[in-house]
């Protein structure tokens, strides 16, 4: 039997039964009540991309509007249910217009609104950007996981892929960064044109020029033709300057002006020729100590958007541990003798700290793999130990990781079975609304200060 297919369900308290008990027989619903305020973070599975706005009654000023709702959610596409035909110009018909691919009116058509959200699921499917296209297992595994700091990194990318804005993208050596940075093209308006990675630490001094603008023929002794620079070549698409922190002053210079007006001239040419890319960056290092340090422009700096990516290290998110692991081991085997990680090497790989990221985490288990002469890898084929049972490591790990896991379960449980109603979320937990509200502003590490963004106009009503 096929696994129903998620659908968001986004209504006031009054919501009309009928039409769900048709929808419920295919879809499995997904419940959020407008009447509550918009939750700190939310449990939509990453596979939905439908769903369904029961519009109240607009007219109303104490009416609460669903905006904050929907860029919550940011799903693919929404379906409204109006009371009644929106008339031109009310907040109805601005709403729809703005969010929705398609509108319905009480009493609704159920077979026409089941062809409708399954045409707009076949839409999304189809039109969703293939994953990352990198060789290393890592770098196609490094976005996967449950832990909210990965979950809050996922979120803020599919958002800052609905617009073209210049982002930066920082973190420690080997915690995903191009993962990321190939995320934000694939998923963006741009998907579909070309990527183009710079790898700032390998671009000589005197080859910059020549390398990112590209020279004409007769420019130099061995410019035999003319050629185009890897900004040109990324001419409606997206440009990656990976490890940006690595440039040196003199072509941080170089590149200010391309940042300030996207134009680009080829060595020994007199043409401006107009270059129209995203920029994506990547550092390893945060560039506003290299500004202090004399070691980064600040005008370069301030060009590079001030839109944010921070992606954590492996050991601020171990509970994603497992599931990397088996991930990687998988694709480590490749169809040979698949073998298992043991219980104890389990252990060793959550108390390990990890300063290597998910690089370490791949050579180890290669390691391990190939060390290995039974089906099941143990701790020390990986070159790990576990800790002595009642050492400082141990207890550490019993008191700090274990109660913050048990209480993120039971938090998020609770959420699931009342519906992310906070009063009865509350009443499960057998706790006040203030001690809820303080365990959700405890394991959210996003801002409360959202950004702000367009979401792109959505042409044409689908019949």
């Amino acid at each position: 039997m096929m696994e129903k297919r998620p659908l968001v369900w986004l209504s006031a308290a009054n919501s009309n039964n009928s039409i769900r008990k048709e929808l419920e027989a295919n879809w499995n619903l997904i419940d959020f009540n407008l009447d509550e305020p918009v939750p700190l973070f939310t449990h939509v599975p990453d596979e939905a991309r439908v769903g369904v706005l029961e519009l109240p009654n607009l007219s109303q000023d104490s009416t609460p509007w669903p905006d904050s709702w929907l860029e919550m959610l940011d799903l693919s596409y929404w379906v409204a249910i109006a009371p009644q035909q929106p008339l031109s110009g009310t907040r109805a018909a601005r709403l729809i217009v703005r969010y929705c691919s398609d509108f319905h009116t009480l009493p609704v058509d159920y077979k026409r609104l089941s062809t409708v959200l399954g045409h707009l699921w076949g839409m999304a499917t189809i039109l969703e950007p293939a994953g990352s296209l990198v060789n290393d297992d890592y770098q196609n595994l490094a976005l996967l996981g449950d832990s909210q700091p990965i979950q809050h990194v996922r979120n803020l990318l599919r958002r800052f892929s609905k617009t073209l804005e210049p982002v930066l993208i920082s973190g420690e050596s080997s915690t995903g960064k191009e993962a990321a940075a190939r995320f934000l093209h694939s998923h963006s308006a741009r998907g579909a044109g070309p990527l183009v990675i710079i790898n700032c630490a390998a671009l000589p001094i005197t080859l910059t020029q020549s390398e990112l603008f590209g020279h004409e023929r007769g420019a130099f002794t061995s410019a035999l033709s003319s050629r185009q620079g890897r900004l040109e070549q990324a001419n409606g698409g997206s440009v990656v300057f990976s490890g940006i922190n690595e440039l040196q002053l003199e072509q941080q210079s170089a590149l200010l002006r391309f940042l300030q007006e996207s134009l680009v001239e080829r060595v020994g040419g007199s043409a401006q020729i107009p270059v129209d890319c995203r920029v994506i960056t990547t550092t390893s290092e945060p560039l506003a100590d290299l500004i202090d340090l004399g070691r980064f422009r600040s005008d370069v700096y301030f060009r590079l958007g001030s839109l944010e990516v921070k992606l954590p290290t492996l050991k601020d998110r171990r509970e994603d541990i497992p599931i990397l692991a088996r991930s990687l081991l998988e694709a480590t085997c490749q169809g040979a003798e698949p073998k298992q990680l043991s219980r104890g090497a389990n252990q060793s790989l959550l108390n390990h700290s990890w300063p290597g990221n998910l690089q370490e985490l791949q050579n180890r288990l290669r390691q391990g793999w190939l060390l290995s002469d039974r089906p099941v890898i143990e701790a020390s084929d990986l070159g790990l130990s576990l800790p002595v049972p009642g050492s400082d490591a141990a207890a550490n790990l019993s008191l700090k990781e274990f109660r913050a896991r048990a209480e993120r379960q039971a938090l998020r449980c609770s959420l699931r079975l009342a519906n992310h109603n906070m009063s009865e979320a509350a009443r499960l937990l057998n706790i006040s609304r203030v001690s809820l509200y303080r365990l959700m502003e405890k394991y959210d590490p996003r801002p409360h200060n959202r950004p702000t963004r367009q979401r792109p106009h959505r042409k044409g009503e689908l019949t």
